[in-house]
């Protein structure tokens, strides 16, 4: 056989040789092709299309603002910030600058770029890099698919895949499909996301610009990211992407594949410069407030049931299934609260202190709508991102705003506002050796404040007055019991292993309260722990006549179809907690507390308003709670100041540690800056009951119930109880001593008038004046009522 390079005849000429070469590498080339199709055939049969990456798949749930248009935040599967949109909802425009910028054959190619595969194969033997330019559609595929490994198997994976996607899929789909998977930057998936993050708009709104710059970012999110400092990145190299991208648009309106409407003059203007990028946003997506607002709408969601009783969200679909979720939330009332509490606490008390955690001052504020029970805002305490505790959820020992609930229960028992109980210090609990005391302890009257032997129900909500209160709770024909009762119907969650006794649709935030012993014959002081949330929603129903609505933040839920999935049926969660009587008595009582009593600071507001203080002491007999809750007509708001984990000393430490100091300041001004705008609403006029009461010796001892007055305006309810009676024209007549001259009111001659049997007093506006209780007190301190002898009770409340 002749050597290479010769034949039988001897050495070839160059020709010659060339000629064999090329024959030789014809038929290699021929060899290797085969070899070739028949790896690509077997390949195509062997490698199916896998599952979908489900991170690729997964689509950011969007919380809303009650009105559905401004968002609170999102939920996502971790780092996934995705909002797909489906092949009608995808821009046009974007569409363009896609393929413009990433695959000018993509109309033409079969899903891969064979040129730019040899091409990244001399590349990657000649540099050893295994990178390479791919197709939008291999792209997809990589992205949904398989993994951002780099190598040469995953690379036939993706070319096979490609084939066949493309075969089995529109264009249409596909290029949909790319710009809902792939990565922005900025934590942005998807077009949709990245509009958002970079535009602060939805992508149906990008210009021309903008689309052109989102899509030259594609080809280096983070190098080309507008705000990455140094003097290339977002400058002179994202302008050359942002140019090169509009000249390959130009090209395709040439070649009549654009699917938008532009022009060369709209492509020439705009090539001049990028267009302008807003300051991106520093605060995290969970930062202030926001993540507490969403850990509460999440907690709601996995609560809700289908009529199977089976939960109708899970985590994964919560965070993975494109939800639009509406609250009940409303800006304006979230940002009222935040401000509130920063003008008003202390400057000196840090919410987040890693060093000192016990000289923490947490508060919690919350508002409820009266008539719906929905959460309105909220202030969680400090930060998220700082400590995930929402103190307005977790709450701490009510103190005396539990003593509303005692004279409900006391009114439907039997008891009037009239009825009159022990106002001094001092008072045994009998069958025990414990003794309740009053606010204003001293060395030398360690009982507190004696506010007479027999005070009203109103003169004891007026002055919070513990004595008072611990009597009527032990005076109802169940004691303690029925003061539970009527606080859970009211809405106040019950301790856990008392839940069975709530009723059968409650749910509140959060769904249990902590140390609510129904059995506690001191409950009516408020040793248990209370959230600001649910007692808004408790004190709301006596607002609302006695209706109890469960409190809640979620009020629709929406698919990422567009289907409602859920929405909120204010029927369904509304619940008589106590009669209308009842609730119109204790608010007017609580009415009395602003006007006359320990929360005049809360009366500065233009609406009336109704509210009770609170401080409550732990077992070392320190005051660690401070509360106001109160209400007007339309919402109702708690606030609490609390310090460490929520049991820590607060006399002493704070300036003022009482419920008539910050937190009424602080409520005073939420609720006037939620209901200034607000049309002036009344309250209803008390009813006076006055049923058989079940113990004796509780009778008005210096007043009866008032005659009746002349009206010409008697309402239903005044005239049900007596309170009056139409004015009627006196008819002429002659005096008995036939004396027409005597002057009106004058005796005559004849017979001289009786004098009236009842002593009643003139009623007037203070309700002291209407039932002579208005006896000289102590001048009050703030303090909300006592607490209990220290060697007797823990967690005694004032």
């Amino acid at each position: 056989m002749a050597a290479f390079g010769t034949d039988d005849d001897g050495p070839l000429d160059k020709k010659a040789l060339a000629i064999r070469i090329g024959k030789i590498a014809a038929i290699f080339a021929l060899v290797m092709a085969l070899i070739g199709s028949a790896a690509v055939i077997i390949s195509y049969n062997a490698i199916s299309i896998p599952s979908a990456n489900e991170a690729f798949q997964a689509e950011s749930s969007f919380v809303y603002y009650a009105g559905g248009k401004k968002e609170v935040g999102r939920f996502q599967a971790g780092d996934q910030n995705r909002d797909a949109l489906s092949q009608e909802e995808m821009p046009a425009l974007i569409k363009d600058a896609a393929v413009a910028a990433e695959d000018r054959s993509f109309y033409e190619n079969n899903g891969i770029d064979l040129k730019g595969i040899a091409r990244t194969l001399f590349t990657n033997a000649t540099t050893g890099s295994q990178g390479g330019a791919s197709t939008i559609t291999q792209q997809y595929v990589k992205n949904l698919y398989l993994s951002q490994e780099r190598t040469y198997s995953r690379k036939v994976k993706e070319a096979v895949i490609s084939l066949k996607i493309s075969r089995q899929q529109s264009k249409d789909k596909i290029l949909t499909g790319y710009l809902n998977t792939v990565y922005f930057g900025r934590g942005a998936y998807g077009v949709q996301a990245a509009a958002k993050t970079y535009f602060r708009k939805p992508a149906e709104k990008l210009d021309i610009k903008e689309a052109a710059a989102l899509t030259a970012i594609l080809n280096n999110p983070n190098g080309f990211d507008p705000e990455k400092a140094g003097a290339d990145s977002g400058g002179t190299e994202l302008l050359g992407r942002y140019q090169y991208v509009l000249n390959g648009m130009a090209k395709l309106k040439a070649q009549g594949k654009a699917l938008s409407d532009y022009d060369e003059a709209t492509i020439a203007k705009a090539k001049e410069a990028l267009p302008k990028f807003p300051k991106p946003k520093a605060a995290s997506r969970l930062g202030g407030q926001k993540g507490h607002a969403l850990t509460l709408v999440k907690n709601e969601l996995k609560s809700l049931k289908n009529e199977n009783g089976e939960p109708l969200f899970t985590e994964e679909e919560i965070d993975s299934k494109g939800l639009k979720v509406t609250t009940t939330l409303s800006a304006k009332a979230m940002k009222t609260a935040e401000n509130a509490v920063r003008d008003v606490r202390p400057k000196d008390k840090k919410a987040v202190s890693a060093k000192h955690p016990e000289d923490e001052l947490h508060v919690g504020a919350a508002t409820v709508d009266v008539k719906t029970g929905a959460l309105k805002g909220f202030y969680g305490g400090q930060d998220y991102l700082e400590s995930q505790i929402n103190w307005a959820a977790s709450g701490g020992m009510a103190g005396s705003t539990m003593k509303p609930f005692t004279l409900a229960a006391a009114l439907e028992a039997g008891y009037s506002l009239k009825d009159t109980w022990t106002g001094e210090g001092g008072l045994e609990i009998p069958g025990t050796d414990r003794v309740v005391r009053n606010s204003g302890q001293t060395d030398a009257d360690p009982t507190g404040h004696g506010y007479g032997e027999h005070i009203t129900g109103i003169k004891a909500m007026e002055e919070s007055v513990n004595t008072s209160f611990v009597e009527m709770s032990t005076a109802l024909p169940n004691g303690s019991e029925d003061v539970y009762d009527m606080a859970v119907k009211a809405g106040l969650p019950p301790d856990e292993q008392h839940a069975e006794e709530a009723p059968a649709d409650y749910r509140s935030i959060p769904a249990y309260s902590t140390d609510f012993d129904p059995k506690n014959y001191l409950l009516t002081l408020g040793r248990q722990a209370i959230s600001p949330i649910n007692m808004a929603n408790a004190y709301a129903t006596i607002a609302n006549g006695g209706v109890r609505n469960t409190v809640h933040i979620v009020s629709k839920v929406v698919d990422a179809k567009g289907e409602v999935v859920y929405e909120w049926n204010q029927r369904d969660n509304e619940e008589r907690a106590m009669s209308e009587d009842a609730a119109d008595d204790t608010s007017y009582a609580l009415q009395q507390v602003v006007k006359n009593g320990t929360g005049r600071t809360a009366g500065v507001i233009n609406q009336p308003a109704a509210g009770k203080t609170g401080t409550a002491t732990n077992a070392d007999d320190d005051v660690s709670s401070a509360w106001f809750a109160g209400y007007t007509p339309q919402l109702s708001t708690a606030v609490m100041y609390v310090r460490g984990k929520g049991s820590g000393k607060l006399d002493g430490w704070l300036d003022s540690y009482f419920g008539a100091g910050y937190p009424a300041e602080t409520w005073a001004k939420i609720m006037g800056t939620l209901t200034d705008d607000l049309e002036l609403e009344e309250f209803p006029e008390p009813a006076w009951m006055d049923g058989e009461a079940p113990e004796d010796g509780h009778e008005p001892s210096l007043t009866q119930k008032p005659d009746p007055t002349p009206s010409e305006d008697c309402s239903k309810k005044d005239e049900r109880k007596g309170l009056c009676i139409p004015i009627e024209e006196p008819e002429e007549t002659e005096s008995p001593s036939g004396d027409s001259s005597a002057s009106p009111g004058e005796p005559g001659e004849g017979t001289t008038p009786d004098e009236p049997e009842s002593t009643d007093p003139v009623p007037t506006e203070t309700a002291c004046d209407w039932f002579g209780d208005c006896e000289t007190t102590p001048p009050g301190d703030g303090n909300n009522g006592g607490g209990n002898d220290p060697a007797t009770e823990e967690g005694a409340t004032r």
